[in-house]
């Protein structure tokens, strides 16, 4: 069975969702891209209340603690759909992990919202920081969180 960790953090521009957990949050996407899972907010739906604060609980730094995660999630998914979720490349160096470099996509969002970034900024980020920007200035991505988010992390 799967470690808790003993308590889970949200960020402050998630709190419209987090108390009903109907929206993936940021830490299961975090953990869904390290452990190579292509979650679907159809797949979430189907999780329990206790099955979606595991997945935010659930330890995912790690090579083992990704494999758990994984095999737990997949197990999930395949109970409640019939199939396991699509799997995803995991890299080996994401940009989330690399303070020296801030992706073209985080500078371009930035400056549509006449925001900047400096690059002593960018390192002082922890890493889900880095990628919840990451994944908030994606074209793809519905980009209403990426301000919060910037005032958040104190980047505003």
């Amino acid at each position: 069975m799967l470690r808790k960790k003993i308590m889970a953090s949200f960020f402050q521009f998630e709190t419209d969702f987090v108390e009903s957990l109907r929206c993936i949050p940021m830490q299961v996407r975090y953990n869904l891209d390290t452990c190579g899972v292509k979650l679907k907010l159809d797949h979430w739906k189907h999780f329990s209340a206790e099955q979606k604060q595991a997945l935010v609980n659930i330890p995912c730094n790690t090579a083992s603690e990704a494999e758990t995660y994984r095999d737990e999630l997949q197990a999930w998914v395949t109970e409640q759909t019939g199939a396991p979720a699509k799997t995803l490349p995991i890299e080996e160096q994401p940009a989330w992990l690399n303070s020296s470099v801030i992706p073209a996509n985080v500078i371009v969002k930035a400056t549509e919202c006449e925001l900047a970034i400096s690059q002593a900024q960018w390192e002082s980020l922890a890493p889900i920081q880095r990628f919840v920007l990451i994944k908030l200035s994606r074209p793809s991505h519905e980009n209403r969180n990426f301000v919060p988010a910037m005032k958040e992390f104190g980047l505003v």
